[in-house]
């Protein structure tokens, strides 16, 4: 069984200026770092690009970036369209379509408590809008909510629909999407424990943190489908190691901070998100100098 979209993705944070716009020029500097990685590709616009705090017109040009950027690389890119109404999340979908992108994804609408039913019309109107292959979200710590297992195994049977992004702690779920629609892709979505995921069957991963240490993720899920468990294990010991200083620091802040600690300045988050140490930079450095993380760095 071939799926349509597979293996390890970095979602793509968001390079901004000093006054705190998009910054086409920063976002090539790290497009070019991340392509470094030996990643399967880039998935674009996603929360860790701080798009819930972008407009669609930032979104659009940063579509046109990274296709910029990753062409005659190889690399595969999904772009994440899920915006607070289906017209934006429609003309971004068409405009990734237009620049060669391999697919899509997005979350399910959270602005309001929408029903079940009204998420899978949501999916089904977005997966017709072009003929990429869809990626849905299941991730409650974003949206505050999990969706139902039946109008998730619903939505995964639509057409367009190829697999699912899983970013939840509920395994069983996992493995349930997994048996009743075994022939869809599965992306697991937490990077300190990746390895649980891809023990339960996932086709791949996509994480924040693989932006700076992707190089780690892909020798892990290596090591994974070889069998070697010993060295899975010890390879996501540093990930956590590098996942718990992050959360100390706040994750995105923390990671513009280890982009700002290795040259590569991609300014600060966007209000209203800030920063929570004022020594970050030197935190992360220290962590990207640490013997355990250092030789997975790009």
């Amino acid at each position: 069984m071939t799926k349509a979209l597979t293996g390890m993705y970095a979602a793509l944070m968001t390079a901004f200026d000093d006054a705190g716009d998009f910054s086409p020029e920063r976002q090539q500097a790290l497009n070019a770092y991340v392509l470094r990685q030996g990643l399967t590709g880039l998935y674009v616009g996603g929360s860790s690009g701080e798009s819930g705090l972008l407009d669609r017109e930032e979104l659009l040009a940063q579509q046109a970036v990274v296709a910029e950027s990753a062409r005659g690389t190889g690399t595969r890119l999904i772009a994440h369209v899920g915006m607070p109404n289906l017209r934006d999340s429609i003309r971004l979908a068409r405009q990734a379509a237009s620049l060669g992108y391999h697919g899509l994804s997005a979350l399910p609408p959270h602005s309001y408590p929408f029903t079940d039913a009204e998420i899978v019309g949501y999916y089904r109107d977005l997966a017709a809008a072009t003929d990429l292959p869809l990626i849905v979200y299941e991730v409650p710590i974003r949206t505050g909510r999990p969706i139902g297992l039946e109008a998730l195994v619903e939505t995964l049977t639509l057409p367009n629909v190829a697999g699912i992004k899983f970013t939840s702690t509920d395994l069983f779920k996992f493995s349930m999407l997994r048996r009743r629609c075994p022939e869809k892709s599965y992306f697991f979505g937490f990077d300190e424990i990746y390895l649980t995921g891809g023990v339960l069957g996932a086709d791949g991963g996509i994480g924040t943190t693989y932006n700076l240490i992707g190089r780690l993720y892909v020798a892990l899920d290596a090591a994974l489908r070889a069998g070697d468990l010993a060295l899975a294990q010890a390879l996501q010991e540093v990930s956590q190691i590098f996942v718990e200083v992050l959360l100390d620091l706040g994750v995105l802040p923390g990671m513009k901070a280890g982009f700002a600690a290795i040259g590569i300045d991609l300014g600060t988050t966007r209000a209203p998100m800030l920063a929570r140490a004022a020594d970050a930079e030197v935190r992360m450095a220290a962590l990207l100098n640490d013997p355990r993380v250092a030789p997975w760095r790009a």
